[in-house]
């Protein structure tokens, strides 16, 4: 038979967790490069625009964000079109996350020598060829580290998500602790200890991963 249709509503689970760090990771990864290479850039209006943005977003915390795109954002749109709860939360999460990490783009971008960009225009390039070509590779390699603290801090930030609703997999756990057909007095030792155990997996899994691509990318600068 057909599998019925399940709403957003109903997702829930360490799976949402997932789902919202990997979309976070994907939108902030690409629009965060475009506001760094923004702020850097040489046209007031677009440096002043991408400094703004950049600034308001690092001045105000994640959840107050979440409170803006979940109860805000639908006042601004017309009485027929709504918007699901979880893409709010997944606007707002990679609105934050690229404010961040346009910064650890940016210092990327200036740990470059300044002979990197001469010699890039030398050789006729364009201003995008020379970006992707040239440095945008270069400043990426110096700042996996800290694109990779980024993406960790986005990881567990996700658990923030219980306050405007959102069933992630904190909020299963605490489900679970006050459901009189699970509750227990070891219930709440439990479900916290399996979570502890569940972030720092996958917060050491992206950590060494990082690890490995800088011994793999610095191979070359050995030789």
């Amino acid at each position: 038979g057909i599998l019925p249709t399940v709403s957003s509503n109903m997702w829930g689970g360490l799976l949402l967790t997932l789902l919202l760090t990997a979309v976070g990771i994907m939108v902030s990864f690409p629009l965060g490069i475009l506001l760094a290479l923004g702020r850097r850039s040489t046209l007031p209006v677009i440096r002043w625009f991408c400094t703004a943005y950049i600034e308001l977003i690092r001045g105000v915390p994640l959840i107050t964000v979440l409170f803006m795109a979940n109860t805000m954002l639908p006042l601004f749109l017309p009485d027929n079109i709504t918007v699901d709860k979880l893409l709010r939360a997944l606007v707002g999460i990679g609105l934050f996350a690229s404010a961040y990490m346009a910064e650890v783009v940016r210092a990327g971008l200036q740990a470059l020598p300044k002979g990197q960009y001469e010699g890039a225009m030398a050789m006729g390039l364009g201003y995008w060829q020379m970006m992707r070509l040239i440095v945008l590779p270069q400043a990426l390699k110096i700042t996996i580290p800290n694109i990779v603290n980024t993406y960790i801090g986005l990881f567990k930030d996700t658990s923030l998500l219980l306050i405007v609703g959102i069933f992630d997999f904190l909020k299963a756990i605490e489900t679970a602790r006050v459901d009189p057909q699970w509750a227990a007095p070891t219930t709440s030792a439990t479900g916290y200890s399996f979570a502890a155990i569940v972030y720092f997996i996958f917060c050491y899994g992206m950590a060494s991963y990082a690890r490995s691509m800088e011994r793999r990318l610095s191979v070359g600068d050995k030789r």
